[in-house]
């Protein structure tokens, strides 16, 4: 299926520039890696690896419904942790 490349592109995209975003930040501020930056870095990651574990699910009765429930979930997290980033 298209739309699951396409998901899992996106949720590849979106995580890999909030993690990019940490990398910038920690070079722009203390020109080395925080506790904190480390953090919302592993955070990051485990959020792509629980969506892309969902997005492989095949026990899934209403693909649709399933898929469009994973967007707004990566939506909500890249809003989560963006806002961490503008906290720190």
């Amino acid at each position: 299926m298209a739309n699951v490349k396409n998901l899992k592109k996106d949720i590849n995209y979106v995580l890999g520039d909030i993690i990019e975003a940490i990398y910038l930040f920690e070079i722009t501020t203390t020109g080395k890696p925080t506790e904190e930056t480390n953090k919302l870095i592993d955070e990051a990651i485990a959020a792509f690896d629980n969506l892309i574990a969902k997005v492989n699910a095949k026990n899934v009765e209403n693909k649709k419904a399933h898929f469009k429930q994973i967007n707004v979930e990566l939506e909500q997290t890249a809003n989560q942790l963006v806002a961490k980033i503008n906290d720190l």
